[in-house]
């Protein structure tokens, strides 16, 4: 009786029965994903910088040596 049994087949490649390699790949996928996230904000960040000083009047009475009307 011993052929009628059934047999337990494994697959080593499936994803979801070696948790050695899905959580390799998990792990691979997560700095993957990081590494897209911080480039992008990066470049977002690099096309949207600070240009230039901006020429703004300052009334000379706010400055750090203040100068008054006599």
């Amino acid at each position: 009786m011993a052929h009628n049994q059934p047999q337990e087949t494994t697959n080593d490649k499936a994803f979801g029965s070696n948790w050695v390699k899905s959580s390799r790949f998990l792990f691979y996928l997560q700095v993957a994903t990081l590494l897209a996230f911080v480039a992008g904000c990066s470049g977002y960040m690099y096309s949207n910088r600070y240009q230039g000083k901006p020429k703004v009047e300052v009334p000379e009475s706010t400055q750090y040596t203040p100068k008054y009307k006599s």
